[in-house]
């Protein structure tokens, strides 16, 4: 993986959560392509000192989402499909963006959002 990532153990954000986040991040931009091999569970903890139990959930979480796929000998790699799901995400993203300022959200209320429907999974009730 030729892309750095990083965490910040002071953030309110678990740590797994920024890995994976990251590593969505940077599929989405390109920097990482359909292919692309991440590092080993073992080495990506060591390098960014957590442990591999973090790193292997954030990695099962990239999985379920499709970004990543792992085969035994070839690691885990990009996903094929995955940047058309990131390219669908960003347009969902936009469109969400619309709706929450035509609706008068400040940026903080439609992140809130946001973050709660990932964290719980659930979407909100209708009103």
């Amino acid at each position: 993986m030729s892309v750095r990532l990083d965490v910040d153990l002071t953030s309110g954000v678990p740590v797994y959560e920024q890995v994976r986040a990251q590593v969505v991040g940077h599929v989405a931009t390109g920097r990482l392509r359909p292919g692309d091999r991440l590092p080993t569970i073992r080495a990506l903890a060591t390098d960014l000192g957590l442990a591999p139990g973090t790193v292997a959930r954030a990695f099962r979480e990239l999985e379920q989402a499709g970004v990543v796929v792992t085969r035994r000998r070839s690691g885990t790699v990009v996903a094929a499909d995955a940047a058309p799901a990131q390219a669908q995400a960003r347009r969902a993203a936009a469109d969400y963006a619309r709706a929450a300022r035509a609706a008068g959200l400040s940026t903080d209320e439609a992140v809130a959002l946001v973050r709660g429907a990932l964290t719980t999974g659930d979407e909100p009730p209708t009103v």
